[in-house]
């Protein structure tokens, strides 16, 4: 498929699918004039204040920096009082980068759009991630995060659909023609922290990874939007990066990388730390990326990935569905992954795993740090206008094994390659599958559903209540 049918083919898809989620938002928006509006969170808090209160502007071009430093610093104080909100109203809020506090909820109006600032000033620089060595960019340091926290607890950052719009294209620009020494920021970016929820908003043009926790626990995301153009250098969506108790539920995800990229660390940074991430569930994921994956796994996996299960998941015009990345050098696990239900429409793969993804932080990885690729289990997945069923590669005398797929139809695009499974290093089986797949996957002598874990996580049962926030009157 050329360029031009490429895009004519996800725009179409993009307007459908938006049209549903305007649909859904629209059932829970407030009144443009103000009012009090509800909203589900972990946490309700006692105490509130408007972005105005701190001589904020709304007018797209005064720099509210300033204003959201100073309003958070002051809720902080009631972190030990029941917590506190601070409410964005309606108008447009320049900003650089700002840090969150403890028992504090970020709440924006169905119309408040949070656009970050292209000043360069107002972006500080911090210290690579441990897990990493250096930035995702470049060798150097990396631009604080649009929203930044550390070291917190209870965090939530949702609206009734209000908007954050990194505007990324200069970025983009910098980063394609070589001009940044450090790496570009994230929109959302949350280390060291427990119990945070994102939710009910939506995010565009991120200069880089839009949502990245790292280094946490009890993770919250669901009811998201994130749009970017889908030429857009690494715009991934959603990253859980050495993370555990973590659930994904109910996003849309437009993206120029993967739409969830799946990481805990870079080669022999990423072994040093150690810290996998672990017990992920990721719920009714609808993704549209041409050149990228629904779902990956890796490649930056040094740390360990494990126990992810997936289910109720749609692409469209997506290069791939739940893709692993790994490489000689980066030590590490992927295993216990679980897949199900899965609905495909123009697919260049439907599986796809790679052992020769061979990005490296620095020539003092080892070579001999095999990854372990083990236990991946797909079931019930239908796709049609697919290129090619499948590319499993794993590496020499380091097979990733352990692979079932089972309840699997695909329908080929009227020009399909020859060679529909291509395998190797690679070992496991297969059940009710067409095209039938590969030699090294040999169809099972007797019905084989490949499992999916019944037993909850422990994220899933943790229960949101009812908030509410007092908007103003214009």
């Amino acid at each position: 498929m050329d360029r031009k049918s490429k895009l004519s083919n996800v725009s179409g898809a993009i307007f459908f699918i938006l049209g549903l989620f305007f649909l859904r938002a629209t059932a829970c928006r407030t009144p443009a004039n103000g009012g009090t509006v509800k909203y589900s969170a972990l946490s309700c808090r006692k105490h509130s204040a408007l972005l105005t209160d701190f001589g904020a502007v709304g007018d797209g071009k005064t720099s509210n920096t300033k204003a959201f430093k100073a309003a958070i610093h002051h809720l902080s104080q009631s972190a030990s009082d029941g917590g506190a909100q601070l409410i964005v109203p309606a108008g447009k809020w320049l900003t650089g980068s700002f840090n969150l506090t403890s028992h504090f909820t970020l709440f924006l109006h169905k119309d408040a759009v949070i656009l970050a600032t292209q000043d360069e000033s107002e972006w500080p620089l911090v210290p690579a991630l441990p897990s990493y060595g250096r930035g995702r960019d470049s060798p150097g340091g990396r631009f604080s995060s649009l929203i930044f926290g550390t070291n917190l607890t209870d965090v939530v950052i949702t609206g009734n659909n209000g908007t954050i719009d990194g505007q990324g294209a200069s970025w983009w620009k910098k980063f394609k023609a070589g001009q940044l020494n450090e790496t570009r920021p994230y929109m959302i970016e949350i280390m060291y922290s427990n119990q945070i929820q994102i939710s009910n908003l939506t995010l565009v043009n991120s200069p880089s990874w839009f949502v990245h926790p790292t280094y946490s626990t009890n993770i919250t995301i669901h009811g998201l939007t994130i749009l970017a153009p889908i030429d857009s250098p690494n715009t991934d969506g959603i990253n859980p990066d050495s993370c555990s108790q973590t659930r994904i539920e109910d996003c849309f995800i437009v993206s120029g990388d993967d739409c969830i990229a799946v990481k805990s660390g870079w080669d022999q940074y990423g072994i040093k730390v150690g810290i996998p991430t672990e017990h992920l569930v990721i719920r009714r994921l609808t993704c549209i990326s041409p050149d990228s994956a629904t779902i990956a796994l890796g490649s930056e996996m040094s740390g360990g990935i494990r126990d992810v299960r997936a289910e109720d998941i749609t692409a469209l015009s997506t290069q791939s569905s739940v893709r692993i990345k790994s490489a000689q050098g980066r030590g590490g696990y992927v295993k216990d992954i679980f897949v199900r239900r899965m609905t495909l429409k123009t697919m260049k793969y439907v599986f796809w795993m790679t052992g020769s993804y061979g990005s490296h932080p620095d020539p003092g990885f080892d070579p001999k740090a095999l990854p372990l690729i083990e236990n991946i289990n797909y079931k019930q997945v239908e796709a049609e206008n697919v290129t090619y069923s499948a590319r499993l590669e794993g590496i020499p005398n380091d097979h990733f094994k352990g692979i079932c797929i089972s309840n699997v139809t695909i329908a080929l695009t009227e020009k399909p390659k020859k060679l529909q499974w291509n395998c190797t290093d690679i070992a496991g089986v297969t059940s009710n599958v067409t095209p039938k797949a590969c030699d090294l996957l040999p169809e099972s002598k007797e019905v084989v559903d490949c499992p999916f874990p019944e037993d909850r996580l422990a994220i899933e049962d943790v229960k949101l209540v009812t908030c509410s926030a007092s908007l103003p009157f214009f």
